[in-house]
C-alpha cells in the first residue's frame, strides 16, 4: 500500500525523493500449480478486512487454508523452484537495497478535462480575433482534398476523462528497507493516491544492466527470505562512489 513520499539525502548532499510503500500483514493464500491450473503463481493477499463485509465464497476461501481475512488478492506468476506454501508471510525482507522493481497502479484520477491538461495542447492565440475559444483544440476532422479521408480519427486528441488508469513505473530504485515497521522506500514517484494498493516485481528491464558493475550488496532471498536466515547487514542501497553534484571531467 502506498503511505506517501518524503526525502533523504546521500554523503554527496543529494536529495533524493522517496515513495514509502507498506507491506501490511502480506501472506501466501493460494498455490497454482501448473499440473492442476496450467502455470504456476501465487495468490497474496494483505491488509485486514472486516468479516461481515466478505462474501460466502470468500469466507470459505479464506477458512479452509486458516488464513485471515485480507482486504485484497494479487496474483503473481513464478516459476516451479519459486512456490511458497500457504500461509508463508512476505515481508520486506524479500527485497534487498540496490535492487530495481517495476511498480503498477492506478493513477490518481482528474475527471473530465480539456485537450491543454489532458494532451499538452498550446491553446489559441491570446487576441487577434480569438473569442471564447482560447482553450479549445480548434478545428479537427477537416482535410485537403477528396483523396483523404474526412472525420474523426479513431484515437484522435480530444477532451475526456484523464487519469484512473492502470500504469506501471519502470525501474524504480529500492532505496531502503525499514523491517521493524516493514516498510520499503523506492526512489521516485508511483502512480496512484495515498492508501492505494500498488504491485511490486523485478523489473523487465534486467538488474546487470542497471547495476552495472557495482552489483547488489547482498543476493536477494530466494524463493523469499525466511525467519531463519541471517539478517542483511546494510539496509540502504549503496551509495554513488563519485559526487554526482560535480561537473569536472
Amino acid at each position: 500500500m502506498k503511505c506517501g513520499m518524503t526525502q533523504a539525502w546521500t554523503v554527496w548532499g543529494e536529495q533524493i525523493p522517496l515513495t514509502v510503500v507498506e507491506l501490511q500483514d502480506l501472506q501466501v493464500v493460494q498455490v497454482k500449480t501448473e499440473n492442476v491450473e496450467g502455470f504456476n503463481a501465487l495468490q497474496l493477499g494483505g491488509g485486514w478486512q472486516k468479516r461481515k463485509r466478505l462474501s460466502r465464497a470468500m469466507l470459505g476461501h479464506f477458512s479452509q487454508r486458516s488464513i485471515s481475512y485480507k482486504r485484497y488478492l494479487r496474483e503473481f506468476m513464478v516459476t516451479k523452484d519459486a512456490l511458497l506454501p500457504v500461509g508463508t508471510s512476505i515481508t520486506v525482507r524479500h527485497f534487498v537495497p540496490g535492487q530495481y522493481v517495476d511498480v503498477q497502479g492506478v493513477s490518481k484520477g482528474k475527471g473530465f478535462q480539456g485537450v491543454m491538461k489532458r494532451w499538452g495542447f498550446a491553446g489559441q492565440p491570446a487576441s487577434h480575433g480569438v473569442t471564447r475559444a482560447h482553450r479549445k483544440p480548434g478545428s479537427s476532422g477537416g482535410a485537403a482534398g477528396s483523396m483523404y479521408k474526412t472525420g474523426i480519427w479513431p484515437g484522435k486528441k480530444m477532451p475526456g476523462k484523464m487519469g484512473n488508469k492502470n500504469r506501471t513505473a519502470f525501474c524504480l530504485l529500492v532505496y531502503k528497507i525499514d523491517p521493524e515497521h516493514n516498510l520499503i522506500y523506492l526512489k521516485g514517484s508511483v502512480p496512484g493516491h495515498h492508501g492505494s494498493i500498488v504491485r511490486l516485481k523485478d523489473t523487465v528491464r534486467g538488474q546487470k544492466q542497471l547495476m552495472g558493475k557495482r552489483g547488489l550488496p547482498h543476493p536477494p532471498p530466494f524463493p523469499t527470505f525466511l525467519p531463519g536466515d541471517p539478517l542483511p547487514e546494510q539496509l540502504v542501497a549503496p551509495q554513488p562512489e563519485g559526487d554526482p553534484l560535480r561537473l569536472d571531467p
